[in-house]
């Protein structure tokens, strides 16, 4: 399938005209930027983590907050911007922690919802590790509610998904939401 010919038609479609000067290259721009936009695709885990799972004898708390994402709505092909906080409870194993950045890249870099999203960070990480407990929050600006639909932009969503003892232990997702909340 050539993509750039999709997006040829597109923007014919739009009533431009394909042959304008700055349209020239716009296809074969804008094809490229989609295949970059949904590498999430043609990445797996375990190429993502390459090795980088360590044992280890720490069970306390491992988070990573503030990691950028770049995501786009699968319902209206629109951008979703915004960060992840990701924490685990090691328990024997811990990862490299640009490897909990890499795989939120790798799950964003796919069509999604953030609900989703969400999931699959926490099951990613959960499988990677075996952890006694995972926690994700994502706060994201989504583009089809500021550019077209309600047009409201200052809103913001908020998804989470708990795994084990985030889930089952109030002290211990008290600890993480208090921990994602403070200022650097």
């Amino acid at each position: 399938m050539d993509t750039a010919k999709l997006y040829a038609q597109l923007i014919q479609s739009a009533g431009e005209d394909i042959s304008r000067d700055g349209l020239l290259k716009t296809p074969e721009r804008a094809a490229a930027a989609f295949k970059f936009l949904t590498q999430g695709y043609t990445q797996s885990l375990d190429e993502v983590l390459n090795d980088a799972v360590f044992d280890s004898d720490n069970n306390e708390m491992v988070i990573v907050k503030d990691i950028e994402l770049y995501s786009m709505c699968e319902h209206h092909l629109l951008p979703f911007v915004g960060k992840a906080h990701v924490a685990y409870l090691p328990k024997g194993k811990v990862i490299g922690l640009s490897k909990i950045a890499r795989i939120t890249d790798m799950f964003a870099r796919r069509l999604q919802i953030q609900e989703q999203l969400t999931t699959q960070i926490a099951d990613a990480i959960q499988a990677a590790t075996g952890a006694a407990g995972v926690g994700v929050v994502i706060e994201a600006q989504h583009f089809c509610m500021m550019m077209r639909g309600v047009q409201k932009q200052n809103s913001w969503t908020i998804t989470s998904m708990m795994l084990g003892a985030f889930r089952d232990n109030d002290r211990t997702r008290q600890e993480f939401l208090q921990l994602v909340a403070k200022s650097h």
